[in-house]
This record gives structure tokens, C-alpha cells and sequence, in this order.
């Protein structure tokens, strides 16, 4: 197995574990609870609106997993959706962190040690993403990677 080749198998685990992690995510936000950072009512509702948001990342990530698995030239399209996704919702989030000093609580909140740790990943992954599908795009179009 090539080098390319091996990049694109590790990108697709880091895609099927982003769309799993981000199920199981919202699973407990509305069940358990044990990723809820505050019981505010202003914190729960701006957080209960990213269902559906991180829902088409999801999605993104695993049909962009499944084609780079399957060599299929479509998964140039749904690298750059992906990771698109992935960099606005990172951004949209540490924005509403930042302007309401959440990462103040880091070192005394697990839940926001978490926060901070999803916030590096998806703006990381997404930019991984761009930057590997756009210089492979070629072989990608062509199903050689």
C-alpha cells in the first residue's frame, strides 16, 4: 500500500470517527447530559441549535470516508463539504466560546476540557481536508487514490 493511499484510509477513520463522535454527542446532549458545559437556559438553547448543523457534517464525513475507501471519484466533493463544515462549525463555536469566556471554566470543567478539544480537532480536520483533497484532486477525480 502506497503512502497516498494510506493517508486516505487514516483520513477516512478520522471521518467515520468524527461522524460517530458527533452522534454520540448529541445522543447525550439530549439524554444524559454529561457534555452540557452549563445548565443555562442561553447556553442550552444556542447549543440546541447545532443538531441539524452537525448533522450534514456528519453525513459529509461519512459518505467522504465511504468514497475514499470505495476509490470513488466523488470523494473530492464531499472532502471539501466536509471539511467546509467542519471549519464553520469549529468557528462558530469558538466564537460563542470566546464571547461569553467560556474557556475560562477549562481548568475546572471537564465538559469545557472536552469543548476545547472538539474545537482544535474539527478546525484541524477541516483544514487537513482541504489541503490533502485539493493537492490530490487529480488522483482523487480519477479514482487512483
Amino acid at each position: 500500500m502506497g503512502r497516498l493511499r494510506l493517508a486516505a484510509y487514516t483520513l477516512a477513520f478520522f471521518l467515520l470517527l468524527t461522524a460517530a463522535v458527533t452522534v454520540y454527542y448529541w445522543i447525550d446532549f439530549f439524554t444524559a447530559g454529561a457534555v452540557h458545559v452549563l445548565e443555562e437556559e442561553w447556553y442550552l438553547k444556542f447549543e440546541a441549535a447545532f443538531p441539524a448543523a452537525d448533522m450534514w457534517m456528519a453525513a459529509c464525513c461519512t459518505l467522504a470516508a465511504a468514497a475514499l475507501i470505495k476509490r470513488k471519484d466523488y470523494s473530492l466533493l464531499f472532502m471539501l463539504l466536509a471539511a467546509s463544515a467542519l471549519i464553520f462549525l469549529a468557528l462558530m463555536d469558538i466564537t460563542f466560546n470566546l464571547e461569553n469566556s467560556l474557556y475560562q471554566l477549562v481548568s475546572e470543567s471537564s465538559e469545557m476540557q472536552f469543548e476545547l478539544v472538539i474545537n482544535i480537532y474539527t478546525l484541524t480536520l477541516g483544514v487537513v481536508l482541504i489541503l490533502f483533497s485539493w493537492r490530490n484532486r487529480g488522483k482523487l477525480l480519477r479514482g487512483e487514490l
